[in-house]
């Protein structure tokens, strides 16, 4: 690292619920009390790389958390592990915050306890899992901004970064100041024992109540989302487990799942047709945020468009710097379709697209959850001071016309349902989780092009793809490894997975070896997969790997160790060796689940 001055470093982070004790009170806000809590895994990583930037430029490291007076531990906790001091941010009148109270409340202290030369942050926090706020601290900062990054090197006053995405890396340049999200990788976490926390002095830590921010407003007053009704999702695993040999246990175990469900090769439900252009563009566009190579997430986003339109008398725009044709984007449910010129950085076109929503007022605005669209549209939002509502599985309206948008939370353990104060809607949806409508033969309109203005500073990137996002998203059936099961013996697993129509998937464990790409990672640190089979073999089946199979249908878990915590997460179990088990469970498959060489019907056909 060559640098030319000490550095000044801002590292923000956040206290959350451990893993296995997520949950919400009674009002709907984070239980708190009696839960064992920790600095959230992502911030870890970004106090460990703040403090050692801090060292090697001579400079100062400053750890700031927004919470109530409980979340001074992981300042403590930060500055046992080499932070200069911490800052609390607290005062009751901060409750209720949402992603942009807490975001305009941070970028306050900021301001107040600056100029800093970096701020650092985790990728995103693992109870609410938007990863929104700090893409919202960087647009109220006027901040450039990199995500996920994996790799860092500072040259003079320039970061060069590559970084993690969802399914590929990013190598970018951004100059100083910037704004950085940590990926799990990048650094070994900053951990301290209770016994070291302790022993900070307590004239390292500083409090900031509200008045010191300014007047406000805070808290709930400033939160443009509302949370309404929720559910749980975590329902109790079956955990049947059959005496005997492997044979009968793999043929009593295919004899049940065939029984439940898991290989019904009946096709969906009929899906509904792309409804006709009706709607009033004077009422308020519904506008589809088109990220480039992700046709099928476009697809999604333009369908539920299309019948949120058609609901409330509304019209479809299609945006995006290389969008679908007329012809595609009509069909699957745009009413017009324009081009974003100018530059392809994504601090560039947050600041076109407000521009251009401040003089549309579109109704709602639907952009991928993906790095690229929740940092666009987390700058959206918090330059227009509107309501974001990250990593939706599902919009729709309500009897009294109200965009109402489904968000899990807490691991999937739970979705709420979420509502904009503000009269443009944003929301983030998760790919893979809305239906595909019946194309409709129209033809979108060519919309006059958006030209953004190309910030010299806000530079661009080059992209790798390693993935395909989609695949696990609409696959039938999941196998997930774990690390008992090496790369050479992956040609073995081909069998089960033509069988099942499945793709393969991977704990932290394999990815972190290399032997599967990152969007393979399945997990609170990775992804949350619902098919209708997820099938876990030689993982240990500990909670951070598992809560990310919540939403499977039915799970089949395979390891030859009878206490493994993987037999508390699953329907059915097998206590054998993955290998005598592999073979025999296609045999088993073909016998009594499929006919032979019928896979599971994909869902990549109907969704």
């Amino acid at each position: 690292m060559t640098v030319v001055r000490p550095l000044r470093i801002a590292v923000l982070v956040k206290q959350v619920p451990n893993f296995e004790s997520l949950r919400l009170g009674g009002d709907r806000r984070l239980e708190r009390t009696g839960q064992q809590l920790e600095m959230n895994p992502y911030c870890q990583r970004a106090v460990a790389k703040g403090v050692e930037l801090a060292r090697e430029s001579g400079g100062e490291c400053v750890v700031l958390t927004l919470g109530p007076p409980a979340a001074e531990d992981c300042l403590r906790e930060a500055v046992a592990c080499g932070a200069a001091h911490g800052v609390l941010v607290s005062d009751e009148v901060f409750a209720g915050s949402d992603t942009l109270a807490t975001a305009r409340a941070l970028a306050a202290a900021l301001l107040r306890l600056g100029p800093f030369d970096l701020v650092l942050c985790g990728r995103n926090s693992v109870d609410a899992e938007t990863g929104q706020t700090p893409a919202q601290i960087a647009e109220l900062l006027d901040l450039p901004m990199a995500a996920g990054v994996r790799e860092l090197t500072l040259k003079d006053t320039t970061l060069v970064v590559r970084c993690e995405h969802d399914d590929g890396w990013l190598r970018s340049e951004l100059p100083l100041p910037a704004l950085l999200t940590c990926a799990e990788r990048l650094i070994h976490p900053a951990k301290a024992a209770p016994v070291e926390r302790a022993g900070v002095s307590a004239d390292r830590i500083r409090r900031m109540n509200a008045t010191e921010l300014g007047p406000g407003p805070w808290g709930d007053a400033a939160s443009m989302t509302v949370v309404g009704a929720s559910r749980r999702l975590d329902g109790t695993r079956l955990r049947l487990r059959f005496d005997g040999d492997v044979d009968t246990q793999v043929e009593r175990a295919v004899v049940k799942l065939a029984e439940l469900g898991a290989f019904d090769t009946a096709p969906e439900p009929p899906l509904l047709p792309v409804p006709e252009p009706s709607g009033d563009s004077g009422s308020g566009d519904v506008l589809v945020l088109a990220e480039p190579g992700r046709d099928r997430l476009t697809r999604e986003l333009l369908g539920r468009a299309a019948l949120l339109a058609a609901s409330t008398g509304r019209r479809v725009v299609a945006l995006g710097p290389a969008p679908p044709s007329p012809v595609l984007a009509g069909s699957w449910g745009a009413d017009t379709v324009g081009t974003i010129t100018g530059s392809d950085a994504e601090q560039d076109i947050a600041e076109g697209l407000a521009a251009w929503c401040s003089a549309r007022h579109p109704w709602a605005v639907l952009a991928p959850s993906t790095m690229w669209g929740r940092e666009i549209a987390g700058r959206v939002a918090a330059r227009l001071g509107a309501g974001l509502v990250g990593d939706a599985v599902d919009v729709m309206t309500n009897p009294q016309g109200e965009l109402v948008c489904w968000k899990p939370a807490f691991s999937g353990g739970l979705v709420a349902a979420v509502t904009c104060r503000s009269t443009t809607r944003f929301a983030t949806v998760r790919g893979g989780t809305l239906r595909l409508l019946v194309p409709r033969g129209a033809v979108a309109r060519r919309a006059p092009d958006l030209v953004v203005v190309r910030r010299r500073e806000a530079g661009g990137g080059v992209r790798e793809f390693d993935d395909d996002l989609e695949a696990l998203e609409v696959a039938p059936a999941v196998v997930c490894l774990g690390a008992a099961v090496p790369p050479e013996d992956y040609p073995l697993l081909d069998p089960l997975l033509h069988v099942l129509g499945a793709e393969l998937a991977a704990t932290r464990k394999v990815t972190d070896r290399g032997w599967q790409p990152r969007a393979r990672q399945i997990g609170v640190t990775g992804r949350s997969v619902a098919p209708r089979l997820y099938v876990a073999i030689g993982t240990s089946g500990k909670f951070t790997n598992m809560a990310g199979a919540r939403g499977a249908g039915l799970v089949l878990g395979i390891n030859s160790d009878p206490a493994a915590p993987l037999f508390e997460a699953v329907d059915v179990g097998v206590v054998a060796d993955w290998r005598d088990a592999v073979a025999r469970l296609v045999t088993a498959v073909e016998q009594h689940g499929l006919p032979h060489g019928t896979p599971l019907l994909a869902r990549g056909s109907t969704r």
